[in-house]
């Protein structure tokens, strides 16, 4: 029996107005993941994602997600990716556009990048603090994501771990 190999794409979901993140929902960034595949790829593309769920993580804080896609055709969905403007999620249209940050193999391997993406992310806005409470904050929420200390606390979980 062989198992079935995925790629992990995660993207960031940039919006204009950040408010509009918190209406998102994985329903709405799933139908608008398989409409632009289905308009640049077809049927062959439709039935790639015909598989199940594939919008793994979703976070309407930082517009985080991560899809999930047959190894062997991850390239119809990464190309398919700039095609989509907006998601409509609960009758609203959030105009945005998707920006790939990383593809992996595992959940694991996502989880590690994200943590070191946040980690630039802060160290970047540290000089843009107003004062020194601002600059504690940003220090504090750098050391809190660390992955060492992660590992230090018994969070051990395994390659395969499906939850972030």
């Amino acid at each position: 029996m062989v198992r079935v190999k995925w790629r992990y794409l995660v993207c960031e979901i940039n919006v204009l107005d950040k408010k509009s993140l918190f209406v998102l929902s994985e329903g709405g960034v799933a139908s608008a993941v398989k409409n632009a595949v289905a308009s640049i790829h077809g049927d062959y593309g439709s039935a790639m994602l015909a598989r199940g769920d594939f919008v793994k993580y979703l976070n309407t804080f930082t517009g985080i997600v991560v899809i999930r896609f047959p190894k062997k055709y991850y390239k119809i969905l990464w190309s398919a990716l700039p095609f989509i403007t907006s998601i409509e999620t609960n009758h609203q249209s959030v105009p945005c556009f998707l920006n790939c940050l990383h593809i992996g193999g595992t959940i694991r391997t996502c989880q590690r990048f994200l943590i070191s993406y946040s980690v630039r992310q802060l160290h970047r806005m540290l000089p843009n603090c107003k004062n020194e409470a601002e600059r504690r904050e940003v220090r504090k929420a750098i050391l809190s994501c660390s992955y060492e200390q992660d590992k230090r606390q018994g969070n051990q979980h395994d390659d395969d771990a499906e939850e972030f």
